[in-house]
């Protein structure tokens, strides 16, 4: 019986641009399904402005019908104000996806940076290059917003079904790991 393919949304929260990138993964293979981004009004109020983005997480869990959420925390500022409008800009994007029983996982932008290039301290162009390598993908973004939340869903595939991921969703140390798979280890 063949595995069915996995979908991945992903998001970048914010208040006046939220990101979002979708893709689906089947084996190894990575798809762009789709990136963009929800341009929010500014003339709204901040709480105009959460409905719409739950209202856009959910039309995009209803098309898209993803297996799995991740999302950006946010990193911490010197703007407590900008912070707490980013948090609730998360809180109900992920609300949105838990309405839905859509699991969601959380990843600091450092974790997003290091797990697709390799250095946590990458720019948003390197982000892109690799995203570009990793999709095949030759369009250019609306805006480095929907390829951060492209990220994020890459980075989450990454964690999913990396060596280390399943050691900590599956085993308790290397003793365990050890003890359930007896073939893979070698003797002198």
């Amino acid at each position: 019986m063949q595995k069915k393919s996995k979908i991945i949304l992903g998001i970048d929260p914010g208040t006046l641009l939220m990101g979002y990138g979708i893709i689906e993964v089947n084996g190894t293979a990575l798809r762009l399904k789709e990136m963009n981004v929800l341009r929010l009004p500014a003339k709204k109020s901040n709480p105009e402005r959460l409905h719409i983005i739950h209202s856009k997480v959910e039309e995009l869990i209803k098309f898209f019908k993803p297996d799995e959420f991740a999302i950006e925390a946010p990193f911490f500022g010197k703007n407590v104000q900008s912070m707490l409008k980013l948090g609730r800009a998360q809180g109900v994007a992920i609300a949105a996806a838990m309405s839905k029983g859509i699991p969601v996982t959380e990843y600091s932008p450092k974790k997003v940076k290091q797990s697709v290039t390799g250095n946590g301290n990458a720019g948003k162009e390197q982000v892109w290059k690799m995203l570009q390598q990793l999709l095949s993908v030759k369009q250019e973004p609306a805006s480095y917003d929907a390829t951060d939340a492209l990220a994020v869903a890459v980075c989450h595939h990454f964690q999913l079904h990396s060596f280390i991921g399943k050691l900590s969703n599956g085993f308790n140390g290397w003793e365990d790991f050890v003890k359930k798979n007896p073939g893979r280890i070698k003797r002198k």
